[in-house]
């Protein structure tokens, strides 16, 4: 039952339910700008008011101990799911941009060491939205209402979930056995969660150092994966030889994506970055009169990038002997199995024969 205090507080909530429900559509849409303008992706951005049942159970127990709505920071709330430990902190640092921050209320919970706690390891902020950023006539309350901002990542959020249904719902006290192993399990979800984030910090680690190896043109250190590949594609090490191959019809070069040439490198056994470079350095000629010899008597005037690279291993197969079979396994890799491409090694066979390149 609830005193005439508690229900005043509950008609100025619903005077104002217009007000928290703009600021529930608009506040995450705000968000998500500055999260794609930083470049940091979440796993989920939620939104709610608190339904005026919810508020009611709650003034019922203390609604004495509020002034006036106002001071109920809860009825707006979100909460922000990322995938790793890091991004948290990111989080709140464009929270921290955005709003004014409540320090007085906000509360990091991530400081508790409960053995139990780690489901409920969540960064709360206490916010409000400045004027100096936003405000609407028809809404002045707007910049008034404070609102909730809960950050965790997605295994904390998942943990909570799952350890309210276990744990609470049934009105049951659980047995200490279960609950000891929900705490390892809590234990070993907070490892897995840490060891996400030491992974990301390592690869990124990693990247950064294959682009250093990469622009300082020490690439026989840099094996050879997706990452490294990216970056070296970056530096475009096939221009050089493909500009050359266009100047032949006076050509258009259309850009198509080379990184399906990754596979074809990894079959044919190269493992750094240096034998790619290596081969572009040694078989170049070899794919320009390749290239001449296809396109020479030719009106074509549009010719894709990944002519170059595909007329270098071209070249390099029929060089080192792999012969008819080896440029069928490397059209197979390239366009996928087919009987054209049986059709197309022989015929790359026969018209390379008295090339130049074959004979030294």
């Amino acid at each position: 039952m609830m005193d005439l205090h508690s229900e005043e507080l509950l008609e100025q909530y619903r005077s104002l339910l217009p007000v928290y429900t703009k600021m529930a559509e608009e506040i995450p849409a705000k968000l998500k700008e500055y999260f794609d303008e930083a470049g940091l992706v979440v796993a989920a951005l939620e939104h709610r008011v608190k339904t005026e049942s919810s508020l009611a159970g709650k003034l019922a127990l203390k609604g004495g101990k509020y002034k006036d709505i106002f001071d109920i920071t809860d009825l707006v709330g979100l909460r922000v799911i990322t995938f790793y430990i890091d991004d948290v902190d990111k989080v709140a640092s464009v929270l921290e941009r955005l709003f004014v921050i409540d320090w007085a209320n906000s509360v990091d919970k991530r400081k508790a060491h409960e053995t139990d706690s780690f489901g409920y390891l969540s960064l709360h902020y206490i916010c409000s939205i400045p004027e100096t950023a936003y405000s609407d006539p028809d809404y002045p309350e707007l910049n008034k209402i404070r609102f909730e901002v809960q950050m965790r990542t997605v295994l904390q959020h998942a943990w909570a979930n799952m350890n309210h249904d276990t744990g609470y719902k049934s009105g049951v006290e659980i047995p200490k056995v279960y609950l000891r192993n929900l705490s390892r399990l809590a234990g070993m979800l907070e490892l897995v969660d840490d060891e996400f984030s030491r992974i990301r910090r390592e690869l990124a680690d990693y990247r950064r150092q294959v682009q250093n190896l990469v622009a300082s043109g020490d690439l026989s250190e840099v094996q050879l994966d997706g990452d490294s590949f990216r970056s070296y594609l970056s530096i475009r090490p096939f221009d050089r030889l493909m500009r050359r191959i266009a100047s032949i019809n006076q050509a258009e070069i259309q850009e198509v994506d080379l990184s399906k040439f990754l596979p074809l490198f990894q079959a044919m056994r190269f493992k750094t970055l240096g034998d790619i470079d290596a081969m572009v350095k040694e078989y170049s000629e070899a794919a320009y009169q390749i290239a001449c010899f296809q396109i020479g008597l030719t009106d074509l005037d549009i010719l894709s990038s990944s002519v170059a690279p595909q007329n270098l291993c071209t070249a390099f197969i029929l060089k080192n002997g792999g012969g008819r079979m080896g440029l069928k396994l490397m059209l197979d890799e390239l366009n996928g199995p087919s009987e054209v491409n049986e059709a197309m090694a022989d015929y790359l066979v026969e018209q390379s024969k008295d090339l130049p390149f074959m004979n030294q």
